[in-house]
């Protein structure tokens, strides 16, 4: 198995998820991989850790899904492996749950949504973003 971090999906992975998708409630798992110190894009000067810039974001991100009628229902730091092996461990995880697959491509397209990711940017590199629905509605 190949795990490769990214930072954004590819329009390639968004165009399948849309082609299986049945309109239902979809919930997002993200392993998530700080940087040790915050790097802004536009240059500036922070003092900010990677988890640090990252809880700025997450707080923004979770008040967008909220008002999405979706949820977050899980959030924290992995701590370690208890089956498999990975050559290099996620530092976070979290699970949250919206109303469709459109609703999550709606908000991460949105104008509100990209001011709060440069948060995101600057706080991680690299996450997997899981897509992932209950079997009544697969």
């Amino acid at each position: 198995m190949n795990v490769i971090n990214k930072m954004n999906r590819t329009p390639e992975q968004a165009a399948a998820l849309l082609e299986n998708d049945d309109g239902g409630p979809i919930a997002m798992v993200n392993l998530i991989k700080y940087r040790d110190k915050a790097v802004y894009e536009d240059g500036r000067d922070t003092q900010l850790t990677g988890r640090e810039a990252y809880a700025i974001y997450g707080a923004g991100a979770s008040e967008m899904i909220h008002k999405l009628g979706g949820h977050i229902d899980y959030s924290g730091y992995i701590v370690g492996m208890c089956v498999g092996e990975v050559q290099d461990l996620w530092d976070s995880i979290a699970v949250a749950n919206y109303p469709s697959l459109q609703s999550f491509l709606d908000m991460t397209s949105s104008p509100e949504w990209q001011v709060i990711a440069v948060h995101r940017s600057a706080g991680i590199s690299g996450q997997l973003n899981i897509a992932a629905r209950s079997p009544s509605s697969a």
